[in-house]
């Protein structure tokens, strides 16, 4: 059984900064690629960022390139995603997602192609 939990979402000013965590209770940590997904009202869950199951990989959707950085410590199986000059499009929840896989896995970025999730956690930009 594999449980995602995520944290550190919160109310942000524009141009202000968050840091979301996300702890992965399962043994083989290391041979899961990780993502991070964010679904807005009325808007389907999209794609924001991933890291390689080897944390030497990252890729980001455009819409967040140069302002958001995903990490992981798998010391303590925890995958971070540092958002950085937070725009109101930005709001939304935010899930944790992962998935097994043989090699580096930076190319998953759908969502269908994660088995496993998290609860979600709200970031809220606004003035």
């Amino acid at each position: 059984q594999v449980q995602l939990v995520e944290s550190g979402g919160g109310l942000v000013q524009p141009g202000g900064s968050l840091r979301l965590s996300c702890v992965a209770s399962v043994r083989s940590f290391s041979s899961f690629v990780m993502g991070w997904f964010r679904q807005a009202p009325g808007k389907e869950r999209e794609f924001v960022a991933n890291i390689a199951r080897s944390g030497g990989r990252t890729y980001y959707a455009d819409s967040v390139k140069g302002r958001f950085t995903m990490s992981r410590d798998s010391a303590k199986n925890t995958v971070y995603l540092q958002m950085n000059s937070l725009k109101p499009e930005d709001a939304a929840v935010y899930y944790c997602a992962g998935r097994s896989s043989i090699d580096s896995g930076s190319y998953y970025v759908g969502a269908s192609e994660y088995d496993f999730w998290g609860q979600g956690t709200q970031v809220t930009v606004s003035s």
